[in-house]
């Protein structure tokens, strides 16, 4: 296998040059690879302990596109949560698996394709309980994945619901024509510039907008009726008003099933997977260090010179209408 040496601790020539404490060079080996490592967290110790619940997390917006920042790149959301489900999958020696979720939600079909990455775990691995924590948010397009699973725990203080369709739209038709500018359309079809930026917002684009959400609405019902069998489809609409509850407030509405932390949900998925001694297991990039249930997702990539790297094709998706499953707060 093909290694490259990287330097992990530099003090070792501040301590030469009388500058800081003495310290030492540590040099270790580290793959090329780019496939999922799988590192213990937590759990039982020791040679024979082959028995693993696995904790995916799931933070940050649901979308299925590579997530950029000012700093760099990153993984796709999506594509980076059905890798590590695959990966568990094909493990005879997994015995749960916990998603762990922090999120507000993100697009409708991002979080409908996790989603559907939760439910095909279970038909393939029935043998596996699958419950889902939410920690901190757990709303709109989080919750719809969260239902996938068979049980809902909500940390005490965390928020989750949400249940609901936004399509962020918005014009700048306004200041375009302050600004002595102005933009042409050529379509092959009367709403193939809809809901265009460049024009004030027009009721019959709205409308036929609101029908779609109306349609992507009525998915998100049916999605939490299903996973949610203890609530008629009737409390689900009742309930699926936008707003948000707390984790208390959600157990007494059946949102959820109860409240604890993580170590709560190991010690449930311990009981149901009948296993005594287990590893608590987590995948991440082999250059990601990680020490414990609470270790951070891997760093962004490096660093680019230009700061503000906005092209035309980001730009012109920045305002694109987007149909999102997503908790966004009052305007």
């Amino acid at each position: 296998m093909m290694i490259r040496l990287l330097p992990l601790l530099t003090v070792g020539a501040l301590a030469l040059a009388g500058c800081g404490p003495q310290g030492g060079l540590l040099i270790r080996p580290v793959r090329t690879t780019q496939k999922l490592t799988e590192t213990t967290v937590a759990g039982d110790t020791g040679w024979f302990v082959r028995r693993k619940i696995v904790l995916i997390d799931v933070s940050g917006t649901i979308v299925n596109q590579q997530q950029r920042t000012l700093l760099g790149g990153g993984e796709n959301p999506v594509s980076l949560f059905a890798e590590k489900m695959e990966k568990a999958r094909r493990d005879d020696q997994v015995v749960g698996l916990i998603l762990r979720i922090d999120s507000p939600g993100g697009s409708v079909t991002a979080s409908d394709m996790m989603h559907t990455e939760v439910r095909r775990f279970r038909a393939r691995r029935p043998d596996v309980p699958v419950l889902a924590l939410i920690e901190g948010t757990g709303a709109s397009g989080a919750y719809y994945l969260a239902v996938g699973a068979e049980e809902i725990y909500a940390h005490p203080t965390s928020v989750t619901g949400s249940i609901g369709v936004i399509v962020p739209a918005f014009s700048i038709a306004g200041t375009m024509a302050k600004l002595g500018i102005t933009a042409e359309m050529i379509t092959s079809g009367p709403f193939k510039d809809m809901a265009s930026p460049f024009e004030p917002l027009d009721p019959e684009d709205l409308a036929i907008l609101q029908r779609i959400v109306n349609e992507f609405y009525e998915t998100f019902i049916t999605v939490v009726d299903q996973g949610r069998p203890n609530l008629s489809i009737e409390e689900v609409r009742r309930l699926a008003d936008g707003r948000v509850y707390t984790g208390q407030q959600a157990v007494d509405l059946g949102l959820v099933d109860g409240l604890g932390t993580v170590y709560d949900a190991i010690d449930r998925i311990r009981d149901r997977a009948d296993a005594d001694r287990v590893r608590i297991v987590i995948y991440h990039r082999p250059l990601g260090y990680r020490g414990s249930v609470y270790a951070e997702p891997p760093a962004p990539a490096a660093p680019q010179m230009n700061l503000i790297n906005i092209n035309a094709p980001d730009l012109w998706e920045m305002m694109s209408p987007k149909f999102m499953y997503l908790w966004t707060g009052r305007r």
